[in-house]
């Protein structure tokens, strides 16, 4: 009986040996703030009201024409439904 350990091994070298202070990666800054800090202030407005008024429009309507598909399609799968389990009723 051979047991095949090999593809479970873990080389000793690249075990992290010491504390996380020592890990040279730790004291490069990264893309992320601290947990209390703010981001600084930007220094004009992300979007202005008129570009802004034109999404929020252009995502209602988005939102309710998937809302009138979504009813359509619930409602045709209703009457196929009804179909099949009256079927002396759907030759009428």
């Amino acid at each position: 009986m051979m047991l095949d350990l090999g593809g479970c091994s873990t080389s000793i070298s690249e075990m992290p040996i010491g504390s996380v202070s020592s890990d040279p990666r730790a004291t490069e800054t990264g893309a992320y703030l601290p947990v209390n800090a703010l981001p600084p202030e930007r220094d004009e407005a992300a979007m202005d009201p008129a570009e802004r008024a034109k999404v929020q429009k252009e995502l209602v309507a988005a939102r309710d024409h998937q809302a009138t598909a979504a009813a359509a399609k619930g409602q045709g799968q209703a009457n196929d439904q009804n179909q099949a389990q009256n079927p002396a009723q759907a030759a009428k």
